[in-house]
């Protein structure tokens, strides 16, 4: 069985190759080990071979092993859906929230930021797909929230994320990516903004993604192996 190292160096090598191909920067893209369900020891031998960004879907899950890793420099991201009553624990504890789809939660986790921690760090998710039961603000409606969300004064709006359908083939992903690119570059036009990121690609496609301009790729069981069982959460 290959250890969490390996993965990770296997891993690293295709973002590289991909980036490389793409004829973009070096070090452009940034690897985001999806540490949902894992055990902090895992996210101890991840950091030890050299990640430092985090993403975690389950609230509770998640403070459990910051508590345990606080002698680490890690960057906590939370990509999961995000309840009302698990804003202020989320906007306390986390650099990154990749899920903000409404207006109410943006809110929320501007008015809960710490006021001695940096403003936090927002994608908006994007229902690129429009599927009926996907979470994410729907294109059409991603200008409006984006022009509510630029103005709060504890957030910091970076970029976009999506979790798009499965596609048949990397041709069809590419195609998906490139609409979440331009979605990007429609904001930074139309609105005066300068966002930088575009979270999207995950094991199975991280190299279209990176083709269309993805700069955090979000990876876990090319990390780590097959994901074990949600735990429950408490409400």
């Amino acid at each position: 069985m290959s250890s969490i190292a390996d993965n990770i160096v296997f891993v690293t090598r295709r973002i590289q190759k991909a980036t490389a191909d793409a004829g973009r920067p070096a070090g452009s893209v940034t690897l985001l080990a999806v540490s949902k369900t894992r055990p902090a020891e895992d996210i101890r031998a991840a950091y030890e071979a050299g990640l430092t960004h985090f993403g975690e879907n389950y609230l509770q899950e998640a403070l459990d092993k910051q508590a345990r890793l606080t002698d680490l420099p890690l960057v906590w991201h939370f990509i999961g859906p995000i309840q009302s009553n698990k804003t202020r624990a989320i906007a306390e504890h986390f650099d990154w929230v990749h899920s903000v789809d409404r207006e109410k939660i943006a809110r929320r986790l501007s008015e809960q930021r710490p006021v001695h921690l940096p403003p936090l760090n927002i994608c908006l998710q994007v229902n690129i797909d429009n599927e009926p039961t996907k979470a994410g603000v729907a294109p059409d409606d991603l200008h409006a929230l984006a022009n509510v969300v630029k103005d709060m004064p504890h957030l910091r709006l970076r970029g976009l994320m999506c979790i798009p359908e499965p596609k048949a083939n990397e041709a069809d992903a590419e195609a998906t990516f490139r609409r979440m690119a331009h979605l990007k570059d429609a904001l930074n036009a139309s609105l005066d903004l300068n966002l930088d990121t575009l979270s999207m690609g995950m094991s199975g496609d991280i190299e279209p993604a990176i083709r269309a301009g993805a700069t955090l790729v979000r990876v876990g069981t090319a990390l780590f192996g097959p994901r074990a069982p949600k735990p429950q959460e408490t409400a």
